[in-house]
C-alpha cells in the first residue's frame, strides 16, 4: 500500500498531538544550529536518558456500515510504523525540521470490516543527534486523522490507548549514532496488540504533546516501498546454524520464526561480506555491529524488527532449547519506491553492464525516505553525495520528485545558514563549503530532467542568499580566501586528494586555493543560467563571472605547464585544480590538450565522489574516449576493482581496504551511469524537461550492441544500436535531433 495526499489534502486536523508521558512537560531543544556552534552530547543527557524509546498506541472503533472512502493522515515523531486490523499499512515520515512536518495519507477502506476495527501504531523515538533522524529536540509523539467519505471519524486524543514495547531493550549504538541494535525479549511483548479484541484495559491513556510548534504539510514523495524476499541460498553449519545469502546488498530486516523454552536465545549476525572461513563479518568494516540476541517466550515467536540495516548475509545461531523454522527465513526490504522496469540497459559489454548494475544497486536500495550517502553507518542525506546520486536517479527511474524534495531539504537549512548545511535532513549540522557551492549545478541538473520552471523560482532566493554568505570572504580582486566557517574538503578521503597543496584543517588556515574558487565559479555560472532562464537580467552575474574567471586565472595559472595549481604560490597541479577549471570553462583553448593531458594521465587518482566530476570535464572536453576508457579501466582505482573484490553495489571507495571505514553500498559511486548515457552513448537533454535531445554518438569498438530505454518527462525513450545501426524511437513531446548517419529516428507507435 503506498502513501498518497488524498483528493481535497487536510485543511484542518480535528486530532491533538499524543505523546509517550516521559516527553510530557519536556522542554524542546534546539538543534538547529551552525556546526561550530554544535553542542555535544553529556553522558546522562538527554540522548542518553530520552533514547531507542518504542511506544505503542491503538484505538479500536465500531463501524455500522462500510464507508466508500477511508483516508487516514498520520504522522509522528522520530518515526512511525502503522498497521489496520493486524495488516501492515506503511511506515514513514520522511525526516524534516518540526516547522515543515511531513504527514501521509493511505487509503485504507479496503481494510476495515463491519463491526469492530483497530489502528495501531508503533512510534520510535531515537535519541542521539544523528544524520538519519530528527531526533535529540525532546519532540516526540504521533497525530493521526480518520476520515471517512469526507467527514472525520476520528483522531488522536487521551481515549486512544499507550504502552511502551517492553521487549525492546535498548542495544549498542551501531554507526555514527544512526540506530541502535536491538535485541528483543519475546516474553515482553503484547502479542495480538495490533487487533481488534486485544485486551488493552492495563493499558495507559497518552499524554497531550507539550507544544503545538508543528507545521504540517502532506509529504512530497510516497512513503518507501517493503516487501519480502527470500534468500538465494541457505547453508547449515551445524545444528541450528545457518548461513543465509541473499544474493547481493539490500537494505531491510531478517524476518524468521523461531521457538523454544522460555529464555532459551537465538543470535542473529548481519553482514555485507564473509570472513575467510564463511562466517558473517558482523563487525563490518564500515563500522557498523549487526549482532543482536533474541530470547524466546516458549511459544512461536516470530521477529519483527523495527530499523533496517544493509547487508547481504545473516548468520543464525539457535542456542541451547531453542529452534528456527528454515521455512520462514526472509528479509523485509525497504527503499524508496523503485521500479525495475522503469530503466533497461542491456549491453554486449560485458564490464559496462556489470558497471551500471552495480550502480543501479547501490541506488536504489541507498534511496530511502531521502538520498543517504550510505544506507549504514550515517544514513544520511549529504549535498555534495546528491551531485551524483540525484543525477543517477533521475536516468534510473525518471522519477523527479525525490530530486525536488532534496532541494528543498537543502534549501530549508538557509534559516540556518544563508551558506546552507551539508546534511539534511537529520541533527547533525555538517557543512562543507564544497557542497554548498554545487547546489545551484543540482537544481539545473533536475530542471533539465523535469521542466520544473516554478521549482527554479522558488529556490532562486536561496541561491542568491547562498552566494552572498560566500561573497563575504571574496577579495578585492573576487576570489574567495580563507572561507573558515565551513569545512574546505576538496575530496575524501583525504588520502585521494592527488596531494593538493593546502592545508585543510578545520577551521581552514589563511590563504586562497584553487578548489573551492572552481567551485564558486560554478555556483555562479549555474545561477546566471537559471536567472536567464527565468527572465531576470543577468548582467551584474556577467560581470561577476568575468572578473572571478580573470582573477582565478591570475592566481592559479601555470604559465609555462599551461596548468592550474592548487593554490597561490603553489607549484603542484593537481588532478583536483584542473578538472573543474576543465568543466566549468575556465581555462582557454590553447591549454586544454596540456589540462587533458594531465588528467588522462593521473587517471582516477582520486575519490569516487570526484570521479563524477572528472568524467563530466573530460565529457566537456570532448574526450569521450578517455571517460570510456576510465569508467571500464582495470587500474586499481576503478570500478573493476570492485567487481573483482566482489561488489553487488557500487563502494564507497575503490576497494574495500582503501578507505578505513568503507561502506560496501554507496551510491555517490554511481557517476558511470550518467556518463555512459551521456558521454557514451551520446544522449544530451537540450530543452528542459527533454522537449529536445541530442544524440551523438561516438561508440567504443567493444561496444558492439546495447539496447537503453528510459523513463522521461514525456514517456519512454528507446534507443537499440547493432550492426552499426542505431534505431531511437523518442515518446511524442520529445525531439531528437541527431547529425550522425548511424542513428534512424523511428516513430512512436
Amino acid at each position: 500500500m503506498t502513501g498518497r495526499p488524498h483528493p481535497g489534502g487536510t485543511d484542518r486536523w480535528r486530532a491533538s498531538w499524543i505523546t509517550d508521558p516521559a516527553f510530557a512537560g519536556l522542554a524542546p531543544i534546539e538543534r538547529r544550529m551552525k556546526e561550530l556552534e554544535m553542542t555535544k552530547e553529556q553522558p546522562g543527557g538527554p540522548e542518553e536518558r530520552y533514547s531507542a524509546r518504542h511506544m505503542l498506541v491503538r484505538r479500536e472503533f465500531e463501524l455500522e456500515t462500510l464507508p466508500g472512502e477511508a483516508w487516514l493522515d498520520i504522522t509522528a515523531d522520530d518515526y512511525y510504523k502503522l498497521y489496520v486490523n493486524g495488516a501492515y499499512v506503511g511506515q514513514g515520515p520522511a525526516q524534516s525540521g518540526f516547522d515543515r512536518y511531513w504527514f501521509n495519507s493511505y487509503e485504507i477502506a479496503d481494510l476495515l470490516v463491519a463491526g469492530a476495527n483497530c489502528i495501531a501504531v508503533h512510534v520510535y523515538y531515537h535519541g542521539p543527534v544523528s544524520r538519519s533522524y530528527n531526533s535529540a529536540d525532546l519532540r516526540q509523539g504521533l497525530i493521526a486523522q480518520l476520515t471517512t467519505d469526507r467527514t472525520p471519524l476520528l483522531g488522536t486524543d487521551r481515549r486512544w490507548r499507550w504502552k511502551t514495547a517492553d521487549e525492546f531493550t535498548r542495544g549498542e549504538r551501531i554507526g555514527y549514532n544512526t540506530q541502535f541494535a536491538e535485541p528483543i525479549d519475546f516474553r515482553r511483548k503484547a502479542v495480538g496488540w495490533k487487533t481488534a479484541g486485544y485486551d488493552d484495559s492495563a493499558w495507559s491513556e497518552p499524554a497531550e504533546h507539550p507544544g503545538p510548534d508543528y507545521s504540517l504539510h502532506p509529504q512530497p514523495t510516497p512513503v518507501v516501498q517493503t516487501y519480502e524476499v527470500a534468500p538465494r541460498q541457505v547453508s547449515r553449519l551445524g545444528p541450528g546454524h545457518y548461513l543465509l545469502d541473499f544474493g547481493h546488498e539490500l537494505t531491510g530486516q531478517l524476518k524468521l520464526a523461531m521457538q523454544g523454552s522460555p529464555g532459551s536465545q537465538v543470535e542473529l549476525r548481519c553482514g555485507e561480506e564473509l570472513e575467510p572461513g564463511g562466517r558473517v563479518r558482523w563487525e563490518m568494516r564500515c563500522n557498523c555491529a549487526y549482532r543482536e540476541v533474541c530470547t524466546l517466550s516458549g511459544g512461536r515467536d516470530e521477529l519483527e524488527q523495527y530499523d533496517y540495516k544493509a547487508f547481504r548475509y545473516a548468520e543464525i545461531i539457535a542456542g541451547p532449547g531453542a529452534s528456527v523454522d528454515e521455512s520462514s527465513f526472509a528479509a523485509v526490504v525497504r527503499h524508496y519506491p523503485y521500479d525495475p522496469d522503469a530503466h533497461r540497459f542491456v549491453a554486449s559489454d560485458g564490464r559496462l553492464q556489470a558497471i551500471w548494475d552495480i550502480c543501479a544497486n547501490a541506488v536504489r536500495y541507498g534511496t530511502q525516505e531521502h538520498y543517504t550517502d550510505c544506507p549504514s553507518r550515517e544514513k544520511g542525506q549529504y549535498l555534495g553525495d546528491n551531485t551524483v546520486i540525484m543525477h543517477t536517479h533521475l536516468y534510473l527511474t525518471g522519477d523527479t520528485r525525490m530530486t525536488a524534495k532534496a532541494l528543498r531539504d537543502t534549501a530549508s537549512t538557509a534559516s540556518i545558514c544563508p551558506g546552507l548545511i551539508a546534511v539534511t535532513p537529520g541533527h547533525f549540522m555538517q557543512e562543507i563549503a564544497d557542497y554548498s557551492l554545487q547546489w545551484p549545478m543540482q537544481i539545473w541538473t533536475h530542471y533539465m530532467h523535469s521542466g520544473d520552471l516554478a521549482l527554479l523560482r522558488e529556490l532562486l532566493p536561496a541561491v542568491r542568499g547562498m552566494l552572498a554568505h560566500f561573497e563575504r570572504y571574496a577579495r578585492a580582486d573576487g576570489l574567495l580566501e580563507q572561507v573558515a566557517d565551513k569545512w574546505n574538503l576538496v575530496d575524501w578521503p583525504d588520502n585521494l586528494r592527488d596531494g593538493y597543496d593546502f592545508s585543510l584543517t578545520k577551521p581552514v588556515g589563511p590563504g586562497c586555493h584553487n578548489l573551492i574558487n572552481a567551485f564558486y565559479y560554478g555556483a555562479l555560472r549555474h545561477t546566471r543560467m537559471i536567472e536567464a532562464e527565468l527572465g531576470a537580467d543577468t548582467s551584474g552575474l556577467d560581470a561577476q563571472l568575468a572578473k572571478v574567471r580573470s582573477s582565478f586565472r591570475s592566481a592559479f595559472l601555470l604559465e609555462r605547464e599551461q596548468l592550474f595549481a592548487d593554490a597561490e604560490g603553489s607549484s603542484h597541479a593537481s588532478l583536483h585544480a584542473n578538472m573543474l577549471p576543465l568543466l566549468f570553462g575556465m581555462e582557454e583553448e590553447a591549454e586544454r590538450p596540456a589540462i587533458v593531458a594531465l588528467l588522462r594521465r593521473k587517471r582516477l587518482a582520486c575519490g569516487v565522489y570526484m570521479a563524477y566530476l572528472l568524467l563530466q570535464a573530460l565529457a566537456a572536453a570532448g574526450e569521450r574516449e578517455a571517460v570510456h576508457e576510465l569508467i571500464v579501466c582495470e587500474d586499481a582505482h576503478s570500478w573493476q576493482t570492485m567487481l573483482r573484490e566482489g561488489a553487488t553495489a557500487c563502494f564507497e571507495a575503490w576497494s574495500k581496504d582503501s578507505k578505513w571505514n568503507t561502506s560496501l553500498c554507496h551510491p555517490w559511486a554511481s557517476a558511470p551511469i550518467p556518463l555512459i548515457v551521456e558521454a557514451v552513448i551520446g544522449l544530451e537533454i537540450v530543452e528542459p524537461g527533454w522537449k529536445k535531445a541530442h544524440l551523438n554518438p561516438r561508440l567504443p569498438a567493444e561496444l558492439e550492441a546495447f539496447e537503453l530505454e528510459l523513463t522521461i518527462a514525456t514517456g519512454r525513450l528507446r534507443l537499440r544500436y547493432e550492426n552499426g545501426r542505431m534505431d531511437v524511437t523518442a515518446p511524442p513531446g520529445t525531439a531528437i535531433e541527431s547529425s550522425s548517419p548511424i542513428v534512424r529516428v523511428l516513430a512512436d507507435e
